[in-house]
């Protein structure tokens, strides 16, 4: 009589000689089991799609570079917007003026309160356009305001202008 071939694999510790060893798991895996990460949560379509969690964005080195060029082009503006307001080419017949440089090829010449201790001269007339000379200007102002002492044009950045002064008494 012969012996029947031995049952499984006989080098196997811990298992009888007659259990199959269990076999390679399934390709892609063995099946998730509830609680492990990934699973739907109970009642939800198994391949449901996940809500994107929130991600904590956190602003880039090149985000808040670029907010702080902004601020500063924008505060850029804004200043020379301010700063630009009491200058020559805002004034208007009866303002007075302020006189900011000591500088007669280029003064600096801004719009005041004529209540204020800082007004020196009165604008008498402003008349727009291109002038070619100061005698040029001067008979332009001779003609609008007589009693004028002082002649100043503004030319090249925006509107060309003159404006005809004299001497604010207080």
């Amino acid at each position: 009589m012969s012996t029947p071939p031995p049952q499984g694999n006989p080098f196997a510790q811990g298992q009888p000689a007659g259990q199959p060893q269990a076999p390679y798991p399934p390709q892609g895996g063995y099946p998730q089991q509830p609680g492990q990460p990934g699973f739907p949560p109970q009642g939800a379509a198994p391949y449901a799609p996940v809500p994107p969690q929130p991600s904590g964005r956190k602003l880039s080195f090149k985000t808040i570079k670029n907010i702080v060029i902004v601020v500063a082009v924008a505060s850029v503006a804004i200043g020379g917007y301010i700063t630009s307001r009491d200058d020559a080419n805002t004034a208007a017949v009866g303002d007075c003026m302020h006189r900011g440089s000591t500088n007669d090829s280029n003064p600096d010449l801004e719009v005041v309160d004529c209540g204020d201790a800082k007004a020196q001269y009165e604008v008498l007339a402003k008349i727009e356009g291109k002038f070619l000379s100061d005698t040029m200007a001067s008979s332009k102002c001779e003609t609008e305001a007589k009693d004028f002492q002082y002649v100043y044009t503004e030319s090249g950045d925006g509107k060309d202008f003159l404006l005809c002064l004299k001497d604010y008494k207080k």
